[in-house]
């Protein structure tokens, strides 16, 4: 599986007919709902704006697209697809579309919205995707300090801490790098 590390935009014209793409990484669906209404008020005047996410959740990967009112099939799911075939999870693509007078038919309308996700996936840096779990640890005083490096170098955060005989900590970090954690500190 593998994440957008950063975002990639793309525009095209097809048959008079301008489309703008963005795909970002987005945690959850709060953070699709921010990302599509973002693109919506950068294109006020669209005419259409279609997209598709994928997210990991704790019941598995949640998938879904809109046409936006375009034919059924021909414009999200095309998305979706690029997605699906990049294993690609926490992701969003919206595409917006400014309707040139032209009818592009149900295949050409599909090859114009993919086509542009494509391409604005192209433009995004891809890295994978690092399954992160919240490790909770009690900690002398003395070894906190080299626990938050630990935790920074292996690209985690720390979530809590409280403060008493022992420091208990709580932070999310890579899944594979907690035994090593409960080793060292445990």
């Amino acid at each position: 599986m593998q994440i957008i590390v950063q975002a990639g935009q793309a525009e095209q014209t097809i048959n008079k007919s301008h489309f703008v793409a963005i795909a970002e990484y987005c945690a959850d669906e709060r953070a699709v709902g921010m990302s599509l209404r973002r693109l919506a008020a950068a294109h006020q005047s669209a005419h259409h704006l279609a997209y598709a996410f994928r997210l990991k959740t704790s019941q598995g990967i949640v998938q879904r697209f809109s046409d936006a009112g375009e034919p059924s099939g021909t414009a999200g799911k095309p998305v979706l697809q690029f997605l699906e075939g990049r294993d690609l999870i926490n992701v969003c693509v919206g595409v917006i579309r400014y309707y040139g007078g032209i009818n592009l038919g149900t295949g050409g309308l599909a090859r114009a919205y993919g086509g542009t996700a494509k391409i604005a996936l192209d433009a995004a840096s891809i890295g994978p995707f690092i399954e992160m779990q919240k490790v909770r640890l009690d900690l002398d005083y003395k070894q906190l300090d080299t626990f938050t490096r630990d935790v920074a170098r292996m690209q985690g955060e720390i979530l809590d801490k409280a403060f008493a005989e022992y420091v208990t900590v709580i932070a999310a970090v890579p899944a594979s790098e907690i035994p090593y954690l409960q080793q060292k500190y445990g």
